[in-house]
């Protein structure tokens, strides 16, 4: 059994406490909820908290002072099948101002009638910002769900200019 040391930080947003956790230069998960809750079914991991922030937890904090760009280089490794690794891929090169429909994204990921299982890979995505799920949205232009709640995902398009 190999264990795999992990570090977090949080950092403070105007839409609530981000929990960032990263292996090494990758960042492994991100979003508004606790370490435990966001690692929930990981094994062989131990998590350190770090006391001084991640070049990670830097550049997610430059994106919500304006930098949007900012969080576009950073490396991310999430566990997921097939299609939700290439949903993950393609919600990466939605840029910020932008929107996709759930159809859209399927298509993009090589399954145009995977509809529902584009909208399931935004569910499970577990590194929320970095992988934009927030600018996936219903086919009709209504924003859809979001896991940290419709507030943040308002929030989080209108600081990119998409709304």
């Amino acid at each position: 059994m190999n264990l795999e040391i992990l570090s977090s930080n949080e950092l403070k947003t105007p839409i609530g406490k981000l929990t960032i956790v990263t292996a090494a230069d990758t960042l492994v998960a991100c979003g508004f909820l606790s370490v435990n809750k966001l690692m929930r079914g990981s094994l062989d991991i131990e998590i350190k908290q770090s006391d001084k922030p991640l070049q990670i937890t830097r550049l997610i904090r430059d994106y919500f002072e304006g930098d949007l760009s900012a969080i576009n280089a950073i490396k991310v490794r999430q566990p997921g099948g097939e299609f939700s690794q290439a949903a993950w891929r393609e919600m990466r090169k939605v840029r910020s101002g932008r929107l996709i429909s759930y159809a859209e994204l399927a298509v993009k990921a090589g399954s145009p009638k995977a509809v529902r299982a584009a909208g399931s890979a935004c569910a499970k995505n577990r590194v929320a910002i970095v992988v934009p799920c927030h600018r996936i949205v219903k086919t009709g232009g209504g924003l859809g769900n979001y896991a940290y709640g419709l507030k943040a995902k308002e929030w989080l398009l209108s600081h990119e200019g998409a709304l």
